[in-house]
């Protein structure tokens, strides 16, 4: 029997203010204008992101909210390579149950990028969303180490895990962090169930090559 797992009422993320914020989703408020708003602000010239968007069923589609944008964003400009439960041909909305396992993940990110580089530290200046996780989530947490490979190169078996996960009738996954332990993440793969996104402090990271991490508020 799967077992199945609600988010807290608030859920955090972090996204490198380098990104800056869009509102191309918020502006809309008739579903028919919504395909020629993503033309005019560009949306659909990245091949990727418009094949992803024809991925995303028309019902899933997020417009007409405050941060709408952020979450849509989520689900067309993820990673190219994918994600540890979402493959490269749609992104998810990842969040954490704590702020401070988010800032890890997000470190643990930021340490591989050192390593493949000439660096010995890196600084990220982050802002933070909010938001609450509607639905019912595949509860994995204590169980299935290879959906919990630390080795980023794992992901194999993750995506295709999710793929199944994000097939059915649930919100998504909740999973062990294995970056902060006793810390929890969500992936939700439906956008219509990231609900009440807000935008909240932001955030400077410094991430050495090894040692202590840095994480305050700015």
């Amino acid at each position: 029997m799967t077992q199945l797992a609600t988010a807290p009422d608030q859920t955090h993320r972090l996204i490198p203010s380098r990104f800056p914020p869009i509102n191309t989703f918020e502006t809309v408020a008739q579903p028919g204008d919504l395909e020629a708003v993503l033309e005019l602000e560009g949306w659909t010239n990245d091949r990727l992101v418009a094949s992803r968007l024809k991925r995303l069923p028309r019902s899933e589609w997020v417009y007409g909210r405050p941060n709408a944008s952020v979450v849509m964003a989520a689900f067309l400009h993820g990673a190219p390579n994918g994600t540890r439960f979402a493959g490269p041909d749609l992104g998810a909305w990842y969040g954490a149950s704590a702020l401070i396992t988010a800032a890890l993940e997000v470190a643990n990110g930021i340490r591989r990028e050192i390593a493949l580089s000439a660096l010995e530290q890196k600084t990220e200046e982050l802002r933070e969303y909010t938001a609450r996780l509607h639905g019912d989530f595949v509860d994995i947490r204590g169980t299935r180490p290879d959906l919990h490979d630390p080795d980023p190169t794992a992901y194999s078996a993750g995506q295709m895990y999710g793929s199944s996960v994000r097939a059915g009738p649930h919100a998504g996954i909740a999973y062990d962090s294995v970056r902060h332990s006793g810390g929890v993440n969500w992936v939700a793969y439906r956008p219509s169930l990231v609900m009440d996104v807000t935008q909240a402090s932001h955030f400077r990271l410094v991430v050495p090559q090894a040692g202590k991490v840095f994480f305050t508020r700015i």
